[in-house]
């Protein structure tokens, strides 16, 4: 937990009395519930949790969680929830944002609080577009997207949200979707990590991208595209008769078939959260030769920025005592005579 007391809740202490306004059938709506039913179950205090956030659909998040809230500008918000931790290191930080306003504008301020490891949990909805604004091609969609900004489809190679995280340094990275019944689960995990947890929440945009995600979240799809990881357990899916193994010639991951349930055999691979260099090529696997990775693909924890530079100033204090005269005084001085 991020090192604070834990008391009893329920989900109707963490709504508030604001009318919750997103377009009717809005992915946002299940990924509010799954905080909703995450933060009692973590034991979370509401007068010690603050919810951050900058511009776009998402960003209206701090509205609708009775607890503290700051909804910021956009793409900045990294930077706000920084400065929150650093005055108050025992308040518990959520850093909510879009694939526009946290992998466009805020491009630059999502990579130094992932780089810095400020411990907050960083949650990115990516809808592949811009919902906010009526549908402009976002960083994330992907090429031949139609909309307003490309009326002939996207020629743009579209960013990953994971694999930049990634490059930042990021110690902690997940995926899950809006309507997942795993999202708490990973949620809960984002939580535990201490430092910046990085999760990217794939969100139907029911009016401007709508079912956008379908060829991996659809039920009669799912068991045969989505491979969730888990320490310590096979990389399996399509009900155990798929798995991912390592081609070490090539140095890549590859799709087997597993016979009989032998995964072994098969030279699937056991997912160990702790290794980079896999955790890279999952978050990079292209889509349609292979599964979505989803769950948490990466957890290393690392100590945090917070930590590191209030330890620096607690030594640089010891010793002395606070003068401000002194301060004011010290150098050069001199002194003005009518």
């Amino acid at each position: 937990m991020n090192e604070m007391t834990a008391i009893k809740t329920t989900i109707k202490d963490w709504e508030t009395d604001q009318e919750v306004r997103w377009c009717p059938g809005c992915g946002d709506y299940a990924i509010l519930k799954a905080v909703q039913r995450t933060l009692p179950e973590i034991g979370a205090d509401p007068s010690k949790t603050v919810f951050v956030s900058g511009i776009g659909c998402s960003s209206r998040f701090p509205y609708y969680v009775e607890s503290y809230g700051f909804h910021t500008i956009h793409g900045r918000a990294p930077a706000f929830a920084t400065g929150i931790k650093l005055a108050n290191p025992e308040l518990d930080v959520w850093l909510v944002t879009g694939d526009g306003d946290g992998m466009s504008i805020g491009g630059n301020h999502t990579m130094h609080v992932i780089r810095r490891n400020v411990n907050t949990q960083i949650l990115l909805f990516n809808n592949e577009i811009y919902g906010l604004t009526k549908g402009q091609y976002s960083p994330t969609s992907r090429e031949g997207t139609p909309s307003p900004t490309t009326p002939l489809g996207s020629v743009d190679h579209p960013a990953s949200p994971c694999a930049f995280a990634l490059g930042s340094g990021g110690r902690f990275i997940a995926r899950a979707y809006d309507v997942s019944k795993d999202l708490t689960t990973v949620l809960k995990a984002a939580h535990a990590h201490q430092g910046a947890a990085f999760v990217e929440i794939f969100q139907n945009c029911i009016v401007y991208n709508k079912d956008r995600f379908d060829d991996f979240t659809a039920k009669p799809v799912a068991d045969a595209t989505q491979l969730w990881v888990k320490h310590g357990e096979p990389m399996l899916y399509a009900k155990g008769t798929k798995g991912i193994a390592l081609d070490v010639a090539a140095l890549r991951l590859k799709v087997v078939d597993v016979v009989d349930g032998d995964w072994q055999a098969a030279g699937v691979l056991v997912h160990d959260q702790t290794n980079r260099a896999i955790a890279h090529m999952l978050v990079e696997m292209p889509f349609g030769a292979y599964p979505m990775a989803l769950g948490v693909i990466y957890d290393d924890p690392r100590p945090t920025y917070e930590s590191a530079l209030l330890s620096q100033d607690a030594k640089a204090r010891a010793g002395r005592t606070p003068d401000l005269a002194a301060l004011l005084a010290k150098g050069q001085t001199w002194t003005v005579e009518g």
